[in-house]
């Protein structure tokens, strides 16, 4: 049986969440959002050019998703920086520990996470995308591994849209995000991330330096929502920058798809 302690602890909760509701719903909409299958085939596809659809098709929209997704971090950020303020901290750690704290940790990773994605989707996408290029000397070699910019820079780079696409997708989760969230992507799945809202971490760093070991003493300050939320927001602009310009390299390559996939088909009507 539940008792007293768990009803009103609940209870408060309720309220907590009914005033963060009402919070957001009052928020003017920030950004905007990513679109769906916004390219079009002709049909039927060469089956050459089948793997290209299918990744397309699933890339495109998982993109979409953890980017719009991103934007509605943010409002949610935003919505409860608005509610926690002038809260007791005995209420602040309640709505960190019951809504901020998953919160804040998955909107913080996602940076990084978007732009692995991206990184993943061209590279697939450009290498399938070659063969249209090249199609008796085209060969199925790729990475097979975690991918970054430089992995897939030989796929990508016959493209011309592929150097845009990559100007704005370098600048995202990079080293100024990383100073100023204290390197909480990587810290929390290494080792003791900042809190949220209240509460110190770091308290004594150990530094090795030319073989010399020294010990800090201090602690990293708990991040603010309304902080964090500004940092998303231009981590948000980049992702929609790079989507854009993945946008633009994805039309590209459609085009010379659609131009092999006629000459293909002629050849084997001709045949």
């Amino acid at each position: 049986m539940t008792d007293q302690f768990t009803r009103d602890r609940s209870a408060k909760l309720v309220v907590l969440y009914r005033h963060y509701r009402a919070a957001l719903d009052a928020l003017p909409l920030e950004g905007r959002f990513m679109p769906y299958r916004w390219w079009t085939f002709s049909e039927p596809l060469h089956v050459a050019f089948m793997a290209y659809s299918q990744m397309l098709g699933e890339y495109a929209t998982e993109l979409a998703n953890i980017i719009n997704d991103l934007t509605h971090n943010v409002q949610r950020l935003r919505a409860w920086a608005s509610v926690v303020e002038g809260l007791s901290d005995e209420d602040k750690l309640e709505a960190s520990h019951e809504f901020i704290d998953m919160l804040g940790t998955v909107a913080l990773g996602q940076p990084y996470a978007i732009k692995s994605r991206f990184t993943f989707a061209v590279g697939h996408l450009s290498h399938q995308a070659n063969q249209a290029r090249n199609v008796k000397g085209w060969k199925d070699h790729f990475p097979d591994k975690n991918l970054y910019l430089n992995d897939i820079e030989p796929a990508g780079a016959p493209w011309k849209k592929y150097r845009a696409f990559k100007l704005k997708l370098e600048p995202l989760a990079g080293t100024a995000f990383k100073d100023a969230t204290d390197d909480f992507r990587n810290v929390y799945n290494h080792g003791f991330s900042s809190r949220f809202l209240i509460g110190k971490t770091a308290t004594v760093t150990r530094k090795v330096r030319n073989g010399r070991v020294s010990y800090g003493f201090g602690g990293n300050e708990p991040l603010g929502i309304i902080e964090v939320a500004d940092l998303l927001t231009i981590e948000r602009d980049h992702c929609y920058r790079a989507f854009e310009k993945f946008q633009a390299l994805i039309e590209e390559q459609i085009h010379t798809i659609a131009a092999c996939d006629t000459d293909l088909k002629r050849a084997q009507h001709d045949t």
